[in-house]
C-alpha cells in the first residue's frame, strides 16, 4: 500500500535530539510536511489548528506525558480519529496495554530506525 507522503505529522517529544532524529526518519521515508511540538500542552494546541494525518509522541514527556496526550486528543471529537504513534525507551507490557485501552495506533520501542518506522506508519496510515 502506497503511504500519502504529503499527510501532515506532528512530532511530540520534549528532547529536541530525538525530534530531529525522528524528522531525519521521516525526511528518509519522503515525509516533508512535519511539525513538531516539544510537551504534549503544545501538541494539543497544534492540533486544533491543524488537521495531522498522524502523531508521533514520546511517552515520557513533562509535563504532560505522551499516555496523557493521547488521552487528551481521544477525548476530543475533533482529534479522536487522529493515528497516534507512542515511541518509548521502555517495553513494559503494562504500559503497552494502557496505550492500547487508551486507544494508541501502534507503539516503537527506541531505538528503531527508518524501516521500523515506516512499517509502523504503514500499519496505521495505509489507505
Amino acid at each position: 500500500m502506497a503511504l500519502d507522503t504529503s499527510m501532515p505529522i506532528l512530532v511530540v517529544d520534549d528532547y529536541q535530539t530525538m525530534i530531529r532524529i525522528i524528522r531525519n526518519l521521516l525526511k528518509q521515508l519522503g515525509f516533508e510536511n512535519v511539525d513538531d511540538a516539544s510537551d504534549g500542552s503544545a501538541a494539543i494546541e497544534k492540533m486544533r489548528d491543524k488537521r495531522y494525518g498522524l502523531v508521533i509522541s514520546d511517552w515520557n514527556m513533562e509535563p504532560m506525558s505522551g499516555f496523557e496526550l493521547l488521552q487528551r486528543v481521544r477525548e476530543e471529537e475533533k482529534l479522536a480519529q487522529t493515528p497516534f504513534i507512542i515511541v518509548t525507551a521502555e517495553s513494559k507490557t503494562e504500559n503497552v496495554i494502557a496505550a492500547r485501552k487508551a486507544g494508541v495506533s501502534n507503539y516503537i520501542v527506541k531505538p528503531f530506525n527508518a524501516q521500523t518506522l515506516k512499517t509502523k506508519i504503514e500499519s496505521v496510515c495505509a489507505a
